[in-house]
């Protein structure tokens, strides 16, 4: 897979994830798909099951696209999710490829937290570093 195409994908799936046109959102993986959340130990294997679980998404939410990168199959997208207006949840999305389509999506979420005084002399200031700078801003999700 390229660069654009997978930036293609990520962006529309997160335009229609998690509201009435998740069908939509869904087109992204194989028929067989695993998706996994490690941190709370649950995986959803095929594409109907977790299409239904987003379907029934109780919030709606808003991604800050922040990153994609990989090659070939696997590929990381980092975005950062508010539920109904929120505070902040960095993702992270690991992408496992079969052809065109997703076979295996691994999803990381954490609650940002204040950099500690000790690291403070190696740090850099400021905003942080885009590779693409063809990300949008906002992905309103549920459309």
């Amino acid at each position: 897979m390229r660069y654009d195409e997978v930036r293609d994908m990520v962006l529309r799936q997160w335009k229609y994830t998690g509201g009435p046109n998740e069908a939509k959102a869904s087109e992204i993986y194989h028929d067989d798909v695993v998706v996994e959340f490690p941190q709370s130990d649950e995986w959803f294997r095929g594409k109907g099951n977790q299409q239904g679980w987003r379907e029934h998404y109780p919030a709606k939410l808003d991604f800050e696209p922040r990153e994609i990168r990989g090659s070939g199959d696997f590929w990381i997208a980092e975005a950062v999710l508010r539920y109904d207006g929120s505070n902040p949840v960095h993702v992270v999305k690991i992408l496992q490829f079969r052809g065109d389509k997703v076979e295996r999506e691994t999803l990381y979420f954490g609650e940002p937290f204040p950099a500690p005084d000790w690291r403070a002399p190696w740090a850099e200031q400021g905003p942080r570093p885009r590779r693409h700078s063809d990300l949008p801003d906002r992905v309103a999700g549920g459309s």
